[in-house]
């Protein structure tokens, strides 16, 4: 089986583009992120279009042509290293139809990003690339740990992460060798039956949300059953459900792992036998430790959890 690619480590002094390719953002919403790259020993350089905005109500961070300009430098710009997402929101759909890659092929980049930066990822690992599913540049309004980023430079000068977590009483147990593929899953559950959609065959899944009914969650569930996909995975990590059920009983998000959304999902997937990991500390959460989307991972789910890259 052909292995993705992970990008080389960066080297000190390397640059980073800092792109919008969704929803838009105010210049102090990325002071802290900005400078943090500095601090870190990298310079940030930023897309033309970072903070803009549209006067039309959209909340978008310009049209998706200043969007897809922005993202198309990043990735075949020769002098950038990495590529961090402002945010994500709501727009990367509209740029996948076109995105180039000629020079980023020769030159393979980090991309990271989360939520609806899952379509960018599923996009760049249908072309071999591996992808960081990870903090955003924008720190959302509960915070994020100083180790959720921490570990996003770890990887970019080459460190691959490693996990041990402990177990939540609805896992199932097992081990399991393999890539891991998904992300946000209103975005997997979007992307089904499109040609950008991720394979599933032999991959261990990931899936993380906020702010859906429960309905809609079981929903989208139920469309990945009838698509075949719980009978071709391997396996499958949950992660944050934060702000689940009607909007008038959403939690704070302190209570990110809803406890109900996640025996809505164990109640729909008792009839399989892979493992299954609850509570992995990656979503519109607080401690947003990083993954590697296309990295190949194994993963023990025994009285503890061990992750590793």
């Amino acid at each position: 089986m052909k292995k993705n690619i992970f990008p080389q480590p960066l080297k000190k002094g390397a640059k980073i583009a800092v792109i919008s390719p969704a929803g838009a953002v105010d210049v102090a919403q990325l002071e802290k992120g900005i400078e943090m790259i500095k601090n870190k020993g990298f310079e940030p350089v930023l897309g033309e279009h970072l903070y803009t905005k549209l006067s039309n109500g959209y909340n978008y961070a310009g049209t998706e042509q200043e969007r897809i300009q922005d993202i198309n430098w990043a990735l075949n710009d020769k002098e950038v290293g990495a590529i961090w997402a402002s945010r994500g929101g709501y727009g990367c759909q509209h740029l996948i139809r076109h995105l180039k890659l000629k020079n980023f092929t020769k030159n393979p980049k980090w991309y990271i990003g989360y939520s609806d930066n899952t379509v960018i990822q599923s996009y760049l690992l249908k072309k071999g690339f591996v992808s960081i599913h990870g903090q955003t540049i924008k720190t959302s309004s509960f915070g994020v740990t100083e180790e959720s980023y921490d570990m996003i430079f770890d990887i970019l000068k080459g460190k691959t992460p490693k996990y041990s977590l402990n177990s939540h009483a609805l896992n199932k147990k097992g081990n399991i060798e393999g890539e891991i593929v998904g992300g946000n899953l209103a975005l997997v559950y979007a992307l089904l039956g499109t040609r950008y959609s991720f394979e599933f065959k032999d991959k261990i899944l990931f899936i993380e949300d906020i702010g859906e009914n429960f309905y809609a969650l079981d929903r989208m569930i139920m469309s990945l059953e009838l698509a075949g996909v719980f009978h071709k995975i391997k396996g499958l990590i949950v992660g944050g459900m934060t702000n689940m059920g009607d909007e008038k009983d959403n939690k704070s998000y302190e209570e990110s792992f809803d406890e109900f959304a996640y025996q809505m999902i164990s109640e729909r997937l008792s009839k399989y036998k892979f493992p299954v990991v609850f509570g992995f500390p990656n979503g519109h959460i607080k401690d947003n430790r990083p993954l590697l989307i296309g990295g190949n991972a194994k993963i023990k789910v025994e009285t503890k959890v061990k992750i590793e890259f």
